[in-house]
């Protein structure tokens, strides 16, 4: 789940994709460490709630859009959508009080929002903050193998390369990082906020340092606005919705095998259903049903799409 990643749950896939799972543990437990103390001005996660609350008016009166200017960083929006998301999605607080809390978070990464949407988030509507990610180190790699010299040095311990020369003096990481600091002075200069979290490079430790920097910021959040961060019951809502619409499904088909014929339009199967509420589900349910050959549903499809009949056939004729 949200809360998982340095559990065994998600540390062993990682493992076997061959990340640092010590190093990620390093500095998740590095920022435990900061974000323990009281003091908000010198705990970064307690700071970021706090930015949060501010921008949100304490309400979630604003969207979160996360900006990484790292092509490695592209997941973070989606990892961060499920754990704010989430956790602070609520429509009860803690006393059992309506107060329907949460923020909507989206974002991929910067070099692809740039032209993406940057083009509202300046000028369009102003309900939104944005979390940049500014990444100090340029990606580096090691020398082709056919730069090796002659003498076979070992790949290791040839000197590596930096990001792409544009010219002389400009790499394609300067680039980079000149969008993020144009693109925040360009928001700002239009009255548009926004929070710039800065790491030293994209490594093991410090992916471990900003999962555990976000984990404690909702926690802190949460706690700002009395929601619980750790249930989610419009999750189990969903699932149990889905749950029932599998069973309709059933009891649909087993209807149709038992009266295949004359077809009849969804809302005759679902009077035949004794479930005349359920009319619109079962019309969905059948042209699924319809487009899949596996389920032998018949669909016989007038000009008019709402007025299509619905038949079993038990063969191919």
């Amino acid at each position: 789940g949200r809360t998982s990643q340095m559990s065994a749950v998600g540390l062993v896939p990682a493992a076997l994709q061959g990340y640092d799972i010590d190093a990620m543990l390093a500095g998740a437990g590095a920022c435990d460490a900061v974000t323990r103390g009281r003091e908000i001005r010198s705990n970064p996660a307690a700071l970021l709630a706090a930015m949060w609350y501010h921008a949100g008016q304490g309400a979630g009166a604003k969207d979160m859009v996360i900006m990484p200017y790292k092509d490695r960083l592209a997941l973070l929006s989606h990892y961060l959508q499920q754990l704010v998301m989430e956790s602070l999605g609520k429509k009860l607080d803690r006393d059992g009080q309506t107060v329907h809390q949460g923020i909507t978070v989206y974002g991929h990464k910067g070099s692809s929002d740039q032209h993406a949407y940057v083009q509202q988030l300046r000028d369009g509507l102003d309900n939104f903050f944005v979390t940049f990610v500014e990444v100090l180190r340029d990606r580096t790699a090691l020398v082709p193998l056919s730069w090796v010299p002659s003498d076979r040095v070992p790949l290791a311990a040839c000197p590596p390369v930096s990001s792409l020369a544009v010219d002389e003096d400009t790499t394609s990481g300067d680039y980079l990082n000149g969008f993020l600091l144009g693109t925040r002075q360009a928001l700002h200069d239009a009255g548009r906020e926004s929070i710039t979290i800065t790491i030293d490079d994209v490594s093991a430790r410090s992916i471990g340092v900003l999962i555990a920097l976000f984990e404690r910021a909702v926690g802190f959040y949460a706690t700002l606005i009395n929601v619980n961060a750790y249930n989610q019951p419009g999750v189990e809502a969903g699932k149990q919705a889905a749950e029932h619409v599998l069973a309709l499904q059933r009891r649909l088909l087993s209807a149709m095998r038992a009266d295949p014929s004359p077809p009849r339009a969804a809302d005759q199967w679902s009077a035949a259903l004794d479930a005349p509420d359920e009319a619109e589900t079962i019309f969905k349910i059948l042209n699924h049903l319809a487009a899949n050959p596996r389920t032998q549903v018949i669909r016989h499809a007038p000009s008019d799409p709402f007025a299509a009949t619905y038949g079993f056939s038990c063969s191919d004729s």
